[in-house]
């Protein structure tokens, strides 16, 4: 598409009056971004029901991606961007008057993901769109996101995400694409016509609404959709709610109407308690029910027999989450449909596919049988099938090795494994990263590896460079533009020519100035939030990443608390000034997590207000991270902390953005730091603590006590002892938790043992910073190498190798 500054002009002064009855003098911000999104989404409307209509007529395999998550963040500039009109967008804005980084204020983060995980998907759709896949993504649309952060007296407090109060100028809500889910009642199995069939009765139904929202494809004329639902009540429900509120029974009619919305409320309630639990089941279900049931309806238009399914439709579980849709789809395909078992459970193998995202067993989810065959009993009938045909397959192969069948077993120890219903119901499973597919394939998931080893597969994540390069990073763009060329816009891979100006002294020069410019930038934000000055040329020390003990931000913290106690002792330490920057929400049942902001903030506050080390180190928490402050935060970072325990981070995608904008990554060997490190070289990432191997052999066999260390180490013991004795003016007892965690329960993520390693690796951080032509080299050979791990290249991989028979653009 191509529109010229006039125009847009133009069509922004309409779109303002008639959407307003306003003029762009009187009219507010806010409205003027409504406005103006709408114009936007205007300028796709035909793209995307052109796209839509491709996919309804033509013979292409179509993708559905199904996900809890999408953190697809602020859309104004990426829409700009992909449709080609960014900059005639901005130049007639500032003709009337309007800045558009403004106008982006106004725009809420959507509330739709917490992490990594739902970072991942935003990216395959923007992907599976800019390389012409015809994908969709499948989610809730939630009315709250996870919650919004707020940092009070050092401890993190959480606020209702709402970020729907304005409204979503994106979406296109769809009531005629209303499908029913139904949850409960019973199931009657009845022969007729000699054919046995399942009546489901007595059941509460439950109102699914598609909002829809377009993905834009990089200037090419594709546009996909992201497919969210909303849960509703019927019209004829209401008028009986309205019915019982005027017989007296309000409390009745208010109880059903919220049982049925909470469904759609909010992203992850608190699974502590039973009610917990089952609504979360109740959401996975609801999203996989629906989405699986617009996947048919679409199918049927096509006019292709049902048991040709597979040929015309893939669908992707990102993690368990989804995994119901094993036996969703058998139900379909055998109540709705009329097909055989046999049939029916060949095509969803041939159809389903799922990427596990983690080792850790808490992850992996399971659901007590009660519930689940209460609020799904259908879908467990055909469970409880599909696990005794395994059985029966598993004890021809094994005999009596009831260890092994157990643990491979869908249904044992009154519980429901999603992960093995996934595996057992498609016919692919891939691991995020090289050494976590390896884990999965050698002991995790070994004995399913050597079942069906022709299903596993790696697929490395990756990040789409168009939002966390071109949007977020538009300085460094231009200048690798300038000197490439810009075919690495549509070819990442061709990101690799820089190396050759990695030693060049102009380029370093230009790539100095911008990352100084974007610190500049950033630290004037900070403090005008915080009131905390930042000096620009400190190293930019960052860790942003979902709050979690793996993760080790306790390591990072205990790390800047030693420095700040020898910087007590001699103030003239010579030391290259640091600012550790923090970013992180922590689940809020995770009491430890919250703990781990609480102590951050604490020695933050100790560190910042001690004039005597002459601001050498400064500590800063950044409140509520989302998608938007990533993009602000990761433009200027010097300092990429991946610091997981090795074995534990599936992969990380954090990672990627970090390097992808010249940031050297401090590491362990874990998940994708290990093909960042094969990619740039040893001598281009600092790298240290324990191998994967080391940890799952002290896992495994014993042999490490944090205790001996903490007696050991007078640097390890100094900090902790400080954290308990009140030397951070706070109770004795706050961080009580944290001492056990790491003194008297063993330290389960090897913070004590990795310790040494850590600080001898960021000393080497404080060699090479000095030697500016080294580092700068160091950072253009991280942003030459980030190009293999374009999201790009990642989806190419799976539309070959797991999708299959899916075209692709040239």
């Amino acid at each position: 598409m191509k529109l010229d500054k006039d125009t847009i002009k133009k069509d922004f002064s309409r779109k303002l009056i008639t959407m307003f009855s306003e003029d762009i003098q009187e009219a507010s911000n806010l409205h003027k971004y409504l406005a103006f999104a709408s114009l936007i989404k205007e300028y796709c409307a035909e793209n995307w029901m052109m796209s839509n209509k491709a996919y309804t007529k033509d013979e292409k395999k179509q993708v559905y991606y199904f996900s809890m998550e999408f953190l697809i963040g602020k859309l104004l500039r990426s829409n700009l961007l992909n449709l080609g009109i960014e900059k005639e967008s901005e130049e007639a804005l500032k003709e009337l008057g309007i800045d558009l980084n403004e106008l982006e204020e106004s725009e809420m983060d959507a509330g739709l993901g917490n992490g990594g995980l739902g970072r991942l998907a935003a990216c395959f759709l923007d992907s599976m769109a800019s390389l012409e896949i015809p994908g969709h993504g499948c989610g809730i649309r939630y009315k709250y996101g996870l919650f919004e952060q707020k940092i009070v007296n050092g401890y993190q407090v959480e606020i209702p995400d709402n970020w729907l109060k304005e409204g979503n100028v994106w979406e296109t809500r769809k009531d005629d694409k209303a499908v029913v889910v139904k949850f409960g009642g019973n199931v009657t199995p009845v022969t007729i016509n000699g054919r046995l069939n399942f009546i489901h009765e007595n059941y509460r139904a439950v109102k699914a609404v598609p909002c829809d929202t377009p993905i834009i494809g990089y200037k090419n004329k594709t546009v996909n959709t992201l497919r969210l639902w909303s849960a509703e009540t019927f019209e004829k429900d209401k008028e009986l709610d309205f019915s019982s509120f005027k017989y007296g029974n309000y409390s009745k009619a208010v109880e059903y109407k919220s049982s049925v919305e909470s469904i759609s409320q909010v992203l992850y309630p608190d699974d502590s308690q039973i009610e917990g639990k089952i609504l979360r089941l109740k959401q996975q279900y609801f999203f996989v029910s629906a989405g699986i049931q617009s996947i048919i309806r679409t199918y049927k238009k096509r006019n292709k027999p049902i048991n040709e399914l597979d040929k015309y439709v893939a669908i992707h579980i990102n993690d368990t989450h989804p995994a119901i849709a094993v036996p969703e789809l058998m139900r379909i395909l055998m109540d709705e449909e009329g097909l055989g078992w046999d049939e029916a459970f060949e095509i969803t193998k041939n159809v389903i596919s799922y990427t596990n995202h983690t080792i850790m067993a808490e992850a992996l989810e399971k659901w007590p049988i009660n519930i689940f065959k209460e609020l799904l009993p259908r879908i467990y009938m055909i469970v409880e099938e599909i696990n005794r045909r395994f059985i029966e397959e598993l004890k021809l192969k094994y005999h009596e090795d009831w260890n092994k069948i157990n643990s491979m077993a869908i249904i044992s120890s009154g519980q429901i494994k999603m992960a093995n219903l996934a595996i057992i119901g498609g016919h692919s499973v891939n691991g995020v990263a090289k050494l976590h597919t390896e884990i999965l394939k050698k002991r995790e998931l070994a004995n399913f590896y050597e079942l069906y080893p022709e299903r596993f597969n790696n697929k490395t994540n990756g990040i789409t460079h168009r939002r966390w390069l071109l949007q977020a990073n538009p300085k460094l763009a231009e200048l690798i533009t300038n000197t490439i060329g810009n075919d690495w816009v549509r070819n990442p891979i061709k990101l690799d020519e820089l190396e050759k100006y990695a030693k060049d002294s102009g380029f370093q020069e230009e790539l100095y100035n911008i990352k100084r410019n974007n610190k500049i930038k950033f630290a004037k934000e900070v403090e005008n939030k915080y009131g905390i000055v930042v000096n620009p040329d400190s190293v930019f020390d960052v860790q942003a990443k979902r709050l979690h003990a793996y993760k080790r931000q306790l390591l990072n913290v205990i790390h800047i608390a030693y420095l700040y106690n020898n910087l007590k002792e001699n103030p003239n330490l010579d030391i290259i000034p640091r600012t550790f920057f923090f970013a992180a929400k922590a689940s809020p049942s995770y009491y430890l997590a919250k703990e781990i902001i609480k102590l951050i903030n604490t020695i933050g506050d100790k560190v910042n207000n001690d004039k005597s080390i002459r601001d050498k180190i400064k500590v800063i928490f950044l409140e509520n991270y989302r998608v938007s402050l990533a993009e602000k935060i990761i433009p200027c970072a010097d300092v990429s902390e991946q610091i997981s325990t090795a074995s534990k981070e599936a992969s990380g995608t954090g990672n990627m953005k970090f390097m992808m904008n010249g940031a050297v990554t401090i590491a362990t060997l874990d998940g994708a730091n290990i093909e960042i490190r094969d990619r740039v070289g040893e001598e281009n990432i600092v790298t240290f603590g324990l191998t994967a191997e080391e940890v799952m052999n002290y896992e495994k066999n014993g042999g490490y006590w944090s205790k001996e260390l903490y007696y050991k180490d007078r640097r390890i013991h100094t900090v902790i002892d400080q954290m308990t004795n009140g030397y951070f003016g706070v109770p004795s007892s706050e961080f009580k938790d944290i001492y056990n965690h790491l003194v008297e329960q063993n330290d389960e993520y090897f913070v004590f043992k990795d310790f040494d390693s850590y600080v001898k690796a960021q000393e080497k951080i404080d060699f090479l910073y000095r030697q500016r032509s080294k580092w700068m080299e160091m950072c253009a050979i991280n942003i030459a190498k980030s190009g293999a791990f374009s999201s790009d290249n990642t989806i190419l991989q799976y539309a070959k190798e797991i999708w299959h028979n899916i075209s692709t653009r040239d």
